[in-house]
């Protein structure tokens, strides 16, 4: 039940935080008044609204941006450096790829889950002392992939997100003046074989009936793209219109810089409620004040839920734990991803070297991390890539098959695998954009068009229901 309790301006809050404390001002130099109609909505000179964006990670950083076209005064509330290692878009697989559309839960998963239970050094693992508490969540994730019906309508609301990512996101990187971080050489699905490949029919039928387009490659084709890959694998499937991004955290830090360039203000805070007056918005409260905003949109990430908790919406809302490595002094000639049908991470060149990104691990928040996951990484890509293994090629130092650096980040994930997009139903001021599990780096602009779009009162360009509050 949301906690309701009184500010210093004697207005009602929600807050998550279930107490009553005084509410410090924000500094001068931090937050500058705003100027407010009768109805206590605040309003910008050009007739925009004051907007507070809750997250400055790629889906904040890309919903500032299209808010600021729409000429809204745009405030990003962050207890972070924007890009930094708190938000899952810094260290995902980094792939812009048109060919997600495949949600985690389909039909005859839950035949899998008990030996997902039992090994220790699978793709997807549950930690025992979080199942009780991940229970419900796992059922509505099961039941949400149990028939090919239901998952045929989870692809055809992603491939809305996600089919025109890799143009949109090299429009935005030049716009923000990073236009090299983000690289369209397509993107590789490898199989050992054919039979690996049918094992995966279902998946390549949903991204076939959603436009997705690709192209063989066997043989002398395959081993002239991927020299340096063990020979075991035989087939490759490539989607030359997906793309990657070389830094996923420093592309967020441009694209925040590029939104305070043209007028966004940022807030180094937590956020933990908001501030109504009468039934409008007035402020989102935080940890250092309050910050005045006739809008709110949510893209906290996974302390989305937490937020959106006291409005009234139950969102269930889980982290998919994910981790990476990265071998900064790998010697694999490597010019696109890959994800290997066996290990199912991506294999990522990136600025910093080769990253390999991947695991699901479901456990509680506050869980340390299990690093073995990392380890797991690193040895499936020592096994992948045969140079990486000393002494298997003259001159290559052992180093070079050792993580120069490793990363766990919380995917926010939804059990249904779509994300929550759009108005709270019972405070229609608040935004929700959030829970985008494994594509939130792809999906970014579309949802921020889909926010800007609603909060604008246009009509969206991109059907909201599927993405609604409400669905659970």
């Amino acid at each position: 039940m949301p906690t309701l309790t009184v500010g210093l301006r004697r207005r009602p809050v929600l807050t998550n935080a279930g107490n009553r404390r005084p509410q410090p001002a924000m500094t001068p130099d931090t937050l500058a008044p705003a100027a407010s109609d009768v109805c206590g909505r605040e309003l910008t000179d050009s007739g925009g609204h004051q907007v507070a964006v809750i997250g400055a990670g790629i889906v904040g950083a890309m919903v500032a941006l299209a808010l600021q076209r729409d000429d809204h005064q745009v405030t990003l509330i962050e207890p972070g450096e924007p890009g930094g290692e708190q938000a899952a878009s810094f260290g995902n697989g980094a792939w812009l790829s048109p060919a997600s559309v495949v949600p985690m839960s389909t039909p005859g998963l839950w035949k899998k889950l008990p030996g997902y239970l039992s090994d220790a050094d699978g793709p997807l693992v549950i930690r025992w002392p979080a199942l009780p508490g991940l229970l419900p969540w796992l059922l509505r994730f099961l039941w949400a992939g149990h028939s090919v019906a239901r998952v045929e309508a989870t692809a055809r609301a992603l491939s809305v997100l996600l089919r025109d990512a890799p143009q949109r996101h090299l429009q935005h990187a030049a716009r923000a003046g990073v236009a090299d971080l983000v690289v369209q050489r397509g993107l590789l699905y490898l199989y050992p074989d054919r039979a690996a490949l049918q094992a995966e029919a279902l998946s390549w039928r949903l991204r076939r009936d959603n436009g997705v387009q690709w192209a063989e490659l066997e043989g002398p084709a395959l081993r002239e793209l991927l020299p340096d890959v063990d020979p075991r694998y035989g087939l490759g499937i490539r989607v030359a219109a997906g793309a990657h991004c070389l830094d996923p955290g420093a592309y967020v830090a441009a694209l925040v810089r590029q939104a305070v360039a043209e007028g966004a203000r940022v807030v180094r805070a937590r956020a933990t409620g908001f501030v109504f007056e009468g039934t409008r918005l007035a402020a989102v409260r935080t940890d250092q004040g309050e910050v005045a905003c006739g809008r709110a949109v949510i893209a906290a990430g996974i302390a989305s839920a937490a937020l959106a908790r006291p409005l009234g919406d139950r969102i269930p809302l889980a982290s998919e734990r994910g981790y990476h490595v990265v071998l900064a002094n790998a010697p694999v000639r490597l010019s696109l991803p890959v994800m290997p049908s066996d290990g199912k991470m991506a294999m990522t060149p990136t600025r910093g070297g080769l990253r390999v990104a991947g695991q699901v691990e479901l456990a509680a928040l506050s869980a340390a991390p299990d690093w073995r996951r990392a380890e797991l990484l690193a040895r499936f890509a020592r096994r992948m890539f045969p140079a990486l293994n000393a002494g298997t090629a003259a001159g290559i130092d052992a180093d070079a098959a050792s993580p120069t650096s490793r990363w766990l980040g919380h995917r926010p994930s939804t059990p249904d695998g779509l994300p929550v997009i759009g108005p709270s139903p019972a405070h229609p001021d608040i935004l929700h954009a959030f829970g985008h599990g494994h594509v939130g780096l792809a999906a970014a602009p579309a949802t921020a068009e889909l926010v800007a779009d609603l909060l604008a009162g246009r009509r969206p360009a991109i059907d909201p229901r599927p993405y609604r509050a409400d669905r659970f």
